[in-house]
C-alpha cells in the first residue's frame, strides 16, 4: 500500500496524467493561473508548457465571456460547490474555437486551505456539430411538415392523443393547434365510426402491421364531412417499444365526387343504350311499314302525304336516338373514326340528300356551290356527313318558311372550308359560343317549341370536326339576321381515288331470306319488305323455331334478332352454324344495339354483318346485293 505524499506515487500519477492525450488536464493556483500542463492540453489547445504555464486560464475564453467575468465565476462556483461542470466555446492558440466540456474541481489541503483547482477539458466540437446538424434537420423537417397544406400531418401518442398539428391539418380539419393538441383523435370520426370502434381499430392495426391505410368519411370542426384517405404509421424506439403514431390525412372529396360523376355517366350511358334499343324495337316495324307503303302504289294523295309525314318524323326520331348514343360515346371516348381519302363532293351530296326532305318540308330554297375541281379530305365519311347534315337541319329548323339556305365550299392551299348560311332567326352575340355546349339552345326571342331539339347536334358537330383536326365556327350579325356556320378541315393532296358510288344490283331471281325475331310486328313487316323486293322469305318468332325452319328452308341470308328470350341471337347463331346445311348462310345481326362495342361483339361472335334497327332500306339492299355477289355461293342452298 503506497503512502500518501510518497514521491514514487506522485511520480506515477504524473506519468499517468502526462500520458492522457484525449483530455486537457492541468492545475490552476487559487487565482486561476496555470501551474501544470499535460500532453492532452498541448494537443487540444496548441500551447507548449513553457508558453502557457504562469498565464491566467481566462486566455482560453472568448472575449465576450472574459468581459462578463465568466472565468472567475467558474472558479467561484467550483470553490463553493467543490466541483463545477460547464460547456461552451473555448479558444486555441491559433485563435480557432472549439466546443469544450469543462470540469473544475477545487483542491484543498488537509487543513482545509484552498490550494488551487484541477481542470479537465474535452473537445466536443464534433458531437456539438452532429447535434446542431440534427437540430437543423429536425427544424427543416418541422418547417417542411408545417408548410404542407394539402396533407394533414400530425402525431399521436400511444393512446391516440394529438401531440402535433401542421398547417395542412388546420386547413383540412379546421382546428387550430391550441384547440386540438391534447384531444383524442376520435374527434375526427363520424358518430357511426366511433360507435363501431373505428379509431381504436386503426391504431391496433397500425401497431400490429406497422402501417395501415384506409378511406372513409371524417368530420371537420364545423361538422361538415369530407372523404379522407388516411395513413397511420406506428413509431417505435430502438428497442421496438411503441412511442406513438404518425398520421397523414388527405381530403379526397373531389376525387370521390369525380368517381361518382363517372359512375353516374356510365350508368347514364348504359341507360341511353338500353333506351335506344327499346326505342328502336318499335321503330323497326314502323320503318318497315313505311317502306312497304313506299314500294306499293298509293292512289290517295292524302295517304301519300300521311306516309311522307310518317317517314320524315320517323327519320327525325331515329336521328335523335342516334345523337343521344353518340353523345354518350363522345363523353367516354368510344367514338372511333374510320378515316379514308374522301372526295368532299360525295360527302356534301350525301348530307344534302339526307337533309333535303326537311328543307323541302319548310319550303326553303337550297343553293349548293362547289368548285369544279374535286377536293379531298382524310376523314370518316359517315361522321363528316353527320356534321353537315346537322348544320343543314339546324338551318332548316331555325329559318322561317320560304327561307334561303346556301352551302358553299371553297379551299385554300391547306384547308377546305364549308359554309352553311341561312337568313333565319340568327344568333345573339353572347350565344355564339354557348350554342356548342351540350344540351344548350340559344334564346331566339321567339317561340320555337315546334322546332326545339335536345341541344346536342352542334356539340356533336364540333366534337367530330375537332376529331378530324378541324374547327367549327358560328357567325351572326344578330337576332333576325341569319347565321353562318363554317367547317374548316385539313385538305388532302389530290390522288387517284376509286369511285365509291356503285349502281345497285338488281335482285334478279331473288334470294331465300329468313327473319328470326321475337317482335312479331318487326319480323312480319321486315318479311313484307323483303317480299316486295322480290325475295322468298320465311319468318320465325324464336330461336328454336328459326333453327328448325332454317334446316328445311336452307336460306341464303338470315336476319337474326339478338335480344330474344330463352335462346338469344348468339346461341341461335351457334346452333345454325352447327347445321351443315345452314353453314353457308349469310348471318346478319339485326338489333337495336348499334354502337361500336356492339358491332365489335357481333363480329367476334362470327356474324357476317350488323344492321341496327330501324333498318334503312339502302343498307338492307346493299347487303342483299353483297350476298348475291358472293363468289362460290351455291344457289341450290
Amino acid at each position: 500500500m503506497p503512502k500518501l505524499n510518497d514521491p514514487a506515487t506522485d511520480q506515477r500519477l504524473h506519468l499517468l496524467v502526462e500520458a492522457v492525450v484525449d483530455y486537457g488536464i492541468f492545475l490552476l493556483d487559487p487565482d486561476g493561473r496555470i501551474v501544470s500542463w499535460n500532453t492532452g492540453a498541448e494537443k487540444l489547445k496548441g500551447w507548449r508548457p513553457d508558453e502557457i504555464i504562469g498565464q491566467h486560464f481566462s486566455v482560453f475564453y472568448p472575449r465576450a465571456a472574459v468581459e462578463t467575468g465568466w472565468p472567475e465565476e467558474e472558479l467561484r462556483l467550483a470553490k463553493a460547490r467543490g466541483r463545477f461542470e460547464d460547456e461552451g466555446w473555448r479558444i486555441r492558440k491559433d485563435g480557432s474555437r472549439f466546443w469544450a466540456n469543462v470540469i473544475i474541481t477545487a483542491l484543498y489541503a488537509p487543513d482545509g486551505e484552498l490550494t488551487g483547482f484541477a481542470k479537465i477539458t474535452r473537445d466536443l466540437t464534433e458531437r456539438r456539430q452532429h447535434e446542431e446538424d440534427l437540430r437543423a434537420s429536425e427544424e427543416r423537417f418541422r418547417l417542411l411538415v408545417d408548410s404542407v397544406r394539402d396533407y394533414a400531418i400530425f402525431m399521436l401518442d400511444t393512446v391516440g392523443i394529438v401531440r402535433s398539428w401542421n398547417a395542412g391539418a388546420r386547413a383540412i380539419k379546421g382546428y387550430t393547434a391550441s384547440e386540438i393538441i391534447g384531444q383524442h383523435f376520435s374527434r375526427f370520426y363520424t358518430p357511426e365510426g366511433k360507435a363501431a370502434g373505428k379509431p381504436e381499430q386503426e391504431l391496433a392495426a397500425a401497431r400490429e402491421h406497422g402501417r395501415i391505410e384506409d378511406e372513409g368519411w371524417r368530420v371537420r370542426k364545423d361538422g361538415t364531412l369530407f372523404w379522407a384517405n388516411v395513413v397511420v404509421t406506428a413509431i417505435k424506439g430502438p428497442g421496438g417499444e411503441l412511442r406513438g403514431f404518425a398520421k397523414i390525412t388527405r381530403d379526397m372529396s373531389d376525387r370521390r365526387r369525380l368517381e361518382e360523376l363517372e359512375s353516374s355517366s356510365r350508368r347514364m350511358n348504359e341507360f341511353l343504350a338500353m333506351l335506344a334499343h327499346e326505342l328502336r324495337n318499335p321503330l323497326a316495324p314502323i320503318r318497315n311499314a313505311v317502306t312497304i307503303m313506299q314500294l306499293e302504289t298509293l292512289a290517295s294523295p292524302v295517304l301519300r302525304n300521311c306516309r311522307d309525314v310518317i317517314d320524315r318524323q320517323l327519320t327525325h326520331v331515329t336521328r335523335l336516338v342516334d345523337d343521344l348514343l353518340d353523345v354518350g360515346r363522345l363523353t367516354t371516348g368510344k367514338i372511333k373514326l374510320r378515316k379514308e381519302l374522301l372526295r368532299l363532293s360525295d360527302v356534301v351530296a350525301r348530307s344534302v340528300e339526307t337533309a333535303r326532305p326537311l328543307i323541302a318540308g319548310h319550303k326553303h330554297t337550297l343553293q349548293v356551290d362547289q368548285p369544279a375541281e374535286p377536293l379531298y379530305v382524310n376523314g370518316d365519311s359517315t361522321r363528316l356527313s353527320q356534321v353537315l347534315q346537322n348544320l343543314l337541319v339546324n338551318a332548316a329548323k331555325y329559318t322561317p318558311e320560304g327561307g334561303r339556305i346556301h352551302l358553299d365550299v371553297n379551299a385554300s392551299a391547306d384547308f377546305v372550308n364549308i359554309h352553311v348560311q341561312d337568313n333565319g332567326r340568327g344568333i345573339a352575340p353572347e350565344n355564339l359560343d354557348t350554342i356548342f355546349q351540350l344540351f344548350m339552345q340559344a334564346d331566339t326571342g321567339t317561340s320555337v317549341a315546334a322546332e326545339s331539339g335536345l341541344g346536342i347536334g352542334l356539340t356533336l358537330a364540333r366534337s367530330l370536326v375537332e376529331m378530324h383536326g378541324g374547327t367549327v365556327e358560328a357567325r351572326s350579325p344578330g337576332l333576325g339576321q341569319g347565321s353562318t356556320f363554317t367547317v374548316r378541315l385539313p385538305r388532302s393532296a389530290q390522288a387517284a381515288v376509286a369511285v365509291d358510288a356503285q349502281e345497285r344490283e338488281e335482285t334478279g331471281g331473288g334470294l331465300r331470306v329468313m327473319v328470326i325475331d321475337d317482335n312479331r310486328d318487326s319480323a312480319d313487316s321486315a318479311s313484307d319488305v323483303l317480299r316486295l323486293l322480290g325475295h322468298r322469305v320465311e319468318c320465325a318468332y324464336d330461336g328454336a323455331s328459326g333453327v328448325a325452319a332454317a334446316a328445311r328452308f336452307k336460306p341464303h341470308m338470315i336476319l337474326l334478332d339478338l335480344a330474344m328470350p330463352g335462346m338469344d341471337g348468339y346461341e341461335t347463331r351457334r346452333q345454325l352454324r352447327a347445321q351443315p346445311s345452314a353453314t353457308p348462310a349469310f348471318l346478319v345481326a339485326m338489333t337495336g344495339f348499334g354502337n361500336e362495342d356492339d358491332k365489335k361483339r357481333t363480329r367476334e361472335a362470327g356474324f357476317d354483318a350488323h344492321l341496327t334497327k330501324p333498318v334503312e332500306l339502302d343498307a338492307l339492299m346493299s347487303l342483299l346485293s353483297a350476298v348475291r355477289g358472293r363468289e362460290g355461293m351455291n344457289p341450290a342452298l
